[in-house]
């Protein structure tokens, strides 16, 4: 559990009152000030609130198989970049337990979770879906950019017996580039099509010709969705 209290982050302070909490998660390979600048690159402004705390979050440097077992700042392991092969369960626990802490510290710093999201690009999108329909179903919203889940993922299992139970689900937000030829734009689509049967309210935004990379258009969709779920409190 010490990893929990040592993952780096780079934060974006809102610029009035905080009232909500955002967790952003970067791809494999990357840093959180490294998808903070990636965001800032293609929308000047980035994503900055009066009222919203961004937090990108760094994943810790582990052997990635991939990589043929290289080390990299991953959020967790899988055989391959594949929607068939199996989830590698002990490093997706370990890291939704890892961010689940700062989950918490928002919640100790007087954020309720329905007024956070989490959500993220590429495997950090994949990353929080686990995270939060799995283990964080109370917050106020998910989004996956450039994302997928596989196909036999226990988030779908965890999510047809939420719904069984009566539990309500937050809304979830995909963007997927239809020249995406790393997380192919049909794996992005797949998971959504699985998600919104187990009963998730899913919105597809489908960029014609984006590759495996952050638009300004989805940038602008997503930070006025971000608002609409988390609006100034008066």
């Amino acid at each position: 559990m010490a990893a929990a209290q040592t993952l780096r982050r780079s934060v974006v302070s809102p610029t009035g009152k905080h009232t909500a909490s955002i967790i952003f998660l970067h791809g494999s390979g990357d840093t959180g000030q490294g998808l903070r600048s990636w965001v800032r690159d293609v929308m000047p402004n980035g994503l900055t609130f009066n009222h919203i705390k961004v937090i990108y979050p760094t994943a810790p440097s582990r052997p990635y198989t991939p990589m043929r077992g290289a080390h990299s700042t991953v959020w967790f392991d899988r055989l391959k970049i594949s929607q068939d092969c199996p989830e590698h369960l002990e490093s997706l626990e370990m890291m939704c337990s890892t961010l689940g802490t700062i989950i918490q510290e928002e919640v100790n710093a007087g954020i309720p979770k329905n007024r956070m999201i989490i959500g993220g690009f590429s495997m950090g999108g994949a990353m929080a879906l686990h995270l939060a329909y799995r283990h964080h179903p109370d917050v106020a919203g998910v989004f996956a950019l450039s994302s997928f889940l596989n196909k036999d993922s226990v988030t779908f299992q965890a999510v047809d017996s939420q719904i069984q139970k009566g539990q309500s689900l937050p809304d979830l937000l995909q963007f997927h580039g239809t020249n995406d030829d790393l997380v192919l734009h049909h794996w992005g689509q797949d998971t959504e099509a699985l998600l919104r049967k187990a009963g998730i309210t899913t919105v597809f935004h489908s960029l014609p010709g984006l590759q495996h990379q952050l638009s300004q258009q989805e940038i602008e969709i997503l930070r006025e969705w971000i608002l609409h779920k988390l609006p100034i409190i008066p």
